[in-house]
Parts: structure tokens; C-alpha cells; sequence
């Protein structure tokens, strides 16, 4: 009984260590990215052949077996990785510490990779099934759980959101003036073309991008002119998306090298480097507070004021760790200056006497 106790939890740590971290000398966790990133790539292939009806007539069930056992693994995979996130101390809640894990990122594309399937399921009406197979693609955003590039990607346009929330709000105003302007230019000569601002904006979106396709263009000489200014400036604005996330792959690449990524041991070490020195705070509360309250009892008609009982309190406080050679509070203060605040002790009674 005691060896299956003891066998639970560090199957547990083992499981999230081979599908949360992966290193060199981890052969089953490297098997895991590989397997798991072949399954994805033939689902994905799958679902696309599965779209041509040449194909799909011969291979139907083939493809429909891909997509039974894909599921299947994911769906195991999601489950095993919610149950064993609790050995890392972010996430040692068992309730709580699964809900933070279940809203990161990438438990939140594994999650996408298995609803689309279950959602086909409950759902009997068929003409929602198109749509909802689409979701399937989202399987592609798994492999960044096993791809360091991609998840430096992710991390870089994380970082830079508010500069490229910025970037498209300013896109979005731009569309809008010139998709106005365009509009009162052009709807006398193009009534059809330009018939109202939110059809010119088809047109403000294919400039802006500088794509052109040519089914929609000015004619007047005013909208040609402000078709020429937005296609120059279409050309530095989209630009602007590629150079932040670019700056910030840079910086997440530089980071990286600096602070590698910590290991389940490394975690469990700040960990406990925290609870020490929340311990510690604590009993220095404790012990501060108690050598104020005697110093208040004690010495509180003596002293006067209250700064006065403060400092009182505090050299209490250093004589108790002297006296008591406390080794966790030794390191607070230099050498010496329990004995020099014990003077001082001395000192400020002998004065307090005499008046």
C-alpha cells in the first residue's frame, strides 16, 4: 500500500514532465513531440484529402478511422495533462491550480484540437458540421507546444500586443477616412462600384494591403490622386505588424539565451525558496511584534512617546536574536550590533532612572 502511494505521485511527475518539458536527454519526452507532431501532420492531411471528392470516395473510411484515433490520443493526452499539472507549484491546487493550467495558452489549443470532433457529435444538425470541421485546422497550433521557434513566436507578438493593438486601430482609422473620401469621390462615376462607404471599403482594403486586384479602381482624378497617397502609405503601414514582431522575436530570442527555460526541479526550487522566505518574514513579524508589545508594557511610562518605544522594541528585538543565537535572523543585521544596541539599552535606562 505504501509502494503504491509512493508509486502515484511520481508517475505523475514523470507524465508531466515527458508531455511538458522537453530536453535531449529525455528520450520518451522527445518520442512524445515526434509522435505527437507525426499524428497531427496526418490528421491535418487527412481532413484536406478528405475535402476532394475523388479522394474521399476511395478513402473515406481510411480518413474517418485518422480522425476516430487522433481524437482519441488527443483527447487522452489533454486529460493526462490536467491531471498531472498539480506537481508543478504554479498549478498545486488541485482545483484551482487545474483551472489556472486549463486557461494557458497552449492547454487552451490542445483543448480546440478535441472540440470541434465532440461538438459533431452533440450536434445533430448537419449544416452546422461544414462550419465546425473547420476548427479542425486548429490542430496545426498544437505543434507549437513542440516547436521552441513557435513558441518564441507566440511569446513575441504576447509581449508586443499593445503596440500591435495600436498598429491596427490605426489601420482601422485610416481604412475608414479613405474608404470616405473614396466613397464621395467616386459614386457619381461609379454608382455601382462605390454605391456606399462600407462597399468602397473592399477597395480601402485591397489598396491598403497594396494586393490591386483590379476589379475595383478610381476614375475621377481626385480618387486616383488619393488612391496613389494610400497605396504609398499602405506600403509603410503593414509594414509596421512585421518590424514589431520581429523587434520582439529578437528580444525573446535574446532572453532565451540569457534565462533558459526552468525545469520541473528549478520551479519546485524557486518554490521553495519562496516559502523560506515567507517563513521567514513571518517569524520576524512575530518576534517584532511581541518585543513592541513588551516594550510598550514595560517600558511604555518610561519612554514616553511612542518612536521612542519603537526603538526600544528594536533593540529588544537584536539582543533576543543575540541572546538566543537565532541563525535565521543572524543574517538580518551586522555582528555587533546586539551588543551595541544592549548598551545603548543600558544607557537609556540608566538616564530614565535618574530622571
Amino acid at each position: 500500500m505504501k509502494k503504491h502511494r509512493n508509486f502515484l505521485p511520481h508517475l505523475q511527475r514523470r507524465i508531466y514532465e515527458i508531455l511538458e518539458f522537453s530536453t535531449d536527454d529525455d528520450r520518451l519526452s522527445l518520442l512524445d513531440d515526434l509522435l505527437v507532431s507525426l499524428l497531427v501532420i496526418v490528421d491535418v492531411t487527412a481532413f484536406i484529402l478528405g475535402t476532394s471528392h475523388s479522394i474521399s470516395a476511395n478513402v473515406k473510411l481510411f480518413v474517418d478511422e485518422i480522425e476516430i484515433f487522433s481524437v482519441t490520443c488527443f483527447t487522452l493526452l489533454y486529460f493526462l495533462q490536467i491531471w498531472s499539472c498539480t506537481v508543478d507549484p504554479r498549478y498545486a491546487d488541485p482545483v484551482w491550480g487545474r483551472l489556472r493550467y486549463a486557461q494557458t495558452p497552449l492547454a487552451i489549443i490542445d483543448l480546440m484540437a478535441i472540440l470541434p470532433f465532440y461538438l459533431m457529435v452533440a450536434l445533430p444538425d448537419r449544416s452546422s458540421l461544414e462550419f465546425i470541421e473547420i476548427f479542425r485546422l486548429l490542430r496545426l497550433l498544437k505543434l507549437i507546444r513542440y516547436s521552441e521557434a513557435l513558441q518564441t513566436i507566440l511569446r513575441a507578438v504576447e509581449a508586443k500586443k499593445d503596440e500591435l493593438i495600436m498598429t491596427i486601430f490605426a489601420v482601422i482609422i485610416l481604412l475608414i477616412f479613405a474608404s470616405t473620401i473614396m466613397f464621395f469621390a467616386e459614386s457619381r462615376d461609379q454608382p455601382i462600384a462605390f454605391p456606399s462607404i462600407p462597399a468602397a471599403m473592399w477597395w480601402g482594403v485591397v489598396t491598403l494591403t497594396t494586393v490591386g486586384y483590379g476589379d475595383i479602381y478610381p476614375v475621377t482624378p481626385i480618387g486616383k490622386f488619393f488612391g496613389a497617397v494610400l497605396a504609398f502609405v499602405g506600403i509603410g503601414l503593414f509594414a509596421l505588424p512585421a518590424g514589431i514582431i520581429a523587434s520582439g522575436f529578437s528580444e525573446e530570442v535574446h532572453k532565451r539565451k540569457q534565462h533558459p527555460s526552468l525545469s520541473l526541479e528549478d520551479l519546485e526550487h524557486r518554490q521553495n525558496e519562496r516559502e523560506a522566505i515567507a517563513r521567514y518574514v513571518n517569524e520576524s513579524a512575530d518576534l517584532m511584534r511581541l518585543c513592541l508589545q513588551i516594550a510598550e508594557e514595560k517600558l511604555g511610562d518610561v519612554a514616553g512617546d511612542r518612536d521612542r518605544v519603537f526603538e526600544l522594541a528594536k533593540i529588544l528585538f537584536l539582543n533576543t536574536v543575540d541572546r538566543l543565537n537565532l541563525p535565521e535572523f543572524n543574517d538580518s543585521h551586522p555582528e555587533g550590533d546586539g551588543k551595541q544596541s544592549t548598551e545603548e539599552a543600558q544607557k537609556h535606562n540608566v538616564k530614565d532612572n535618574r530622571e
